[in-house]
């Protein structure tokens, strides 16, 4: 079948299995990400949904037809691909899988040398033109060099602890909520070397996701956790999304933490680490992430929102973290990759070095920075909501990085066209709950007018 070019998405590639991802679409973009990147050795994964297989076997297939050794590292997560191709300089890797999306969907994202990602603007363009022109609609068969398996779960667990000092971590009870996805076997490696007494939800690996679907971002689909830490009188909750790449917290009063309070919190502990350490923040967050990392003697940067964007910044300016409102985590000493294990170990390091519950270090941002939270719109004319906004806000401070920021000393938002779908999102901060709530149905009618 000749490829749906929709599959073909600003940080990796990903559809509806069989009918626009299988086997022989894989085939041809195994084929084209090797005539793209010219490797000789790459590293590849797949994630546990029942079509994963077949779609790695076809990637593997014709990236060995391009004459480029495999290191097959079997079910495993993200950002364990990320770690298995920068710890065995590898020139590249691939893994299948569709990370939050139900059940249908599959995909695969790609890397170069170091881990660092292909995009729609540099690797995705290419593939996608080669694939649609028919280059590697032939077949040449199963040829190329032997498969190699490697395990790396071993060294993938080493590398996360070394992050932090685990005489550091304190004696709690923790609830674990790996939602049937990959998180499970990260946190199978690494939290039974931990005094933690573990409370683990959803661990079997099931791609039909039996119990919630696989994104905690969505509140319905963290509820069970929720409850479960009220009910278990934990100290800490930790989530992850279905590839686990992506990191989520319940404090011990059962309440979900933005992704932007997480950022500020392990982002002002880098600054107490490191002198002047710089920190990369999406133009969504909360100016939590702001204050504290200044407070702490460090430098807060705005992004774009997005993988690709924030690793380049964090490479372009020597970051030592970064930090997403949807709860991608990066590190310098990661190779500048996201990892959904190494921000979990950071906050049970906080919470055994300041000898605080989770909700006392949050009290401060939570009686001060009052957040709405993503709000999704679907609009007609998503770009027709840019000039109403512009005009309507003309006496604000105006940035047009990522959408577009209007900024007021004591409220700001941000509002950014969904890459995929006729959706605007506003996200939306003020310094006192009812004028948080005010501005943000102001905007949000301005949004639907």
């Amino acid at each position: 079948m000749t490829p749906d070019p929709s599959i073909f998405k600003a940080y990796d590639i990903r559809g509806l299995y069989p009918g626009q991802i299988d086997g022989e679409v894989a085939r041809r973009i195994g084929r084209a990400f090797i005539d793209y990147l010219g490797a000789r050795r790459i590293a590849v994964g797949h994630d546990m949904r029942a079509s994963s297989p077949e779609i790695a076997g076809g990637f593997i297939r014709g990236v060995r037809s391009q004459g480029t050794a495999v290191v097959d590292i079997g079910t495993v997560g993200t950002d364990m691909l990320y770690f298995a191709v920068a710890h065995d300089r590898l020139e590249g890797g691939a893994i299948i899988t569709a990370s939050h999306n139900p059940k249908e969907w599959n995909g695969i994202k790609m890397v170069r040398r170091g881990a660092e990602a292909l995009s729609g603007d540099a690797g995705i363009k290419e593939i996608k033109e080669a694939v649609l022109a028919g280059r590697f609609a032939d077949d040449p068969g199963d040829v190329g060099p032997p498969v190699e398996s490697k395990d790396i779960r071993a060294d993938y667990g080493r590398h996360c602890l070394s992050f932090i000092d685990t005489g550091r971590v304190p004696k709690i009870k923790v609830v674990l909520d790996a939602g049937n996805g990959m998180g499970s076997v990260g946190a199978e490696t690494i939290f039974p070397r931990l005094p933690l007494q573990l409370v683990k939800m959803f661990f079997d690996l099931d791609g039909n996701f039996p119990n919630h679907p696989p994104d905690p971002l969505i509140e319905a689909n963290r509820q069970a956790i929720m409850s479960r830490v009220v009910a278990e009188k934990a100290q800490l909750g930790i989530a992850w999304d279905g590839d686990a790449d992506r990191c989520f917290f319940i404090d011990d009063t059962g309440h979900f933490v933005p992704g932007d309070f997480v950022t500020a919190l392990l982002g002002e502990a880098y600054c107490r680490k490191e002198q002047g350490a710089k920190i990369v923040y999406d133009v969504r967050a909360s100016r939590a992430v702001v204050d504290r990392v200044g407070a702490a003697g460090g430098t807060a940067l705005m992004n774009r929102v997005g993988h690709a964007f924030i690793k380049k910044r964090m490479r372009e300016e020597n970051a030592v973290f970064g930090g997403e409102v949807s709860g991608h985590f990066y590190f310098r000493e990661n190779s500048y990759a996201d990892n959904g294990m190494i921000p979990a170990l950071l906050v049970l390091e906080l919470l055994g070095t300041t000898q605080q519950a989770f909700s006392q270090l949050l009290a401060p941002l939570r009686s001060r920075y009052f957040l709405s939270g993503e709000i999704n719109s679907t609009v007609k004319d998503p770009e027709a909501v840019f000039p109403r906004i512009e005009e309507r806000y003309r006496d604000a401070r105006i940035l047009k990085l990522d959408g577009i920021n209007v900024d007021y000393d004591d409220w700001h938002f941000n509002v950014r066209a969904s890459n995929t779908e006729p959706l605007v999102r506003l996200n939306l901060e003020a310094y006192a709950r009812a004028e948080m709530e005010r501005r943000r149905d102001e905007v949000l009618a301005l949004i639907n007018a």
